[in-house]
């Protein structure tokens, strides 16, 4: 919703823009949508996380008082890094096998191995969690595995 509001509201990018020109190099919108695969939603996750102060800055301006709601509360954003952490690895290795320019089929196993020694760590980190969201991090990971 958040991206919907910057990026399609005449004004908003550049406003939004504005709040970041003073603290980093490359000023950037968030992403307003993306590929049906994980990796490109693990991109909108990292985007989003990556500009959550200028959010907070922006959404401080009166006018858009009616939207700080859409701002994430520190629990959700504690979800929104640990599934980045869960799929950080996953795209490593996805984007390792395919950048090769040679033969990867003898590293399959090998890769399939790490990924799933990846996801047995993360189930067994969530196993006996009784929090709804790691509860449906495990599910997840486990129809994953």
């Amino acid at each position: 919703m958040f991206a919907v509001l910057i990026t399609l509201t005449p004004g908003h990018p550049n406003e939004f823009i504005d709040c970041q020109k003073a603290t980093v190099r490359i000023v950037v919108l968030p992403i307003l949508d993306v590929k049906t695969h994980w990796n490109s939603t693990l991109e909108l996750l990292e985007r989003v996380y990556r500009l959550w102060e200028f959010k907070r800055e922006w959404l401080q301006k009166p006018k858009y008082s009616d939207f700080r709601p859409l701002f994430k509360t520190q629990d959700e954003w504690t979800i929104v890094m640990y599934v980045m952490e869960v799929l950080r690895p996953l795209r490593y290795w996805t984007l390792w096998m395919s950048k090769r320019h040679t033969v990867t089929l003898h590293h399959i196993i090998t890769v399939y191995n790490n990924m799933f020694d990846h996801m047995d760590g993360v189930m067994r980190a969530l196993a006996k969690k009784k929090t709804q969201w790691k509860e449906d991090l495990f599910f997840a990971v486990k129809l994953a595995r």
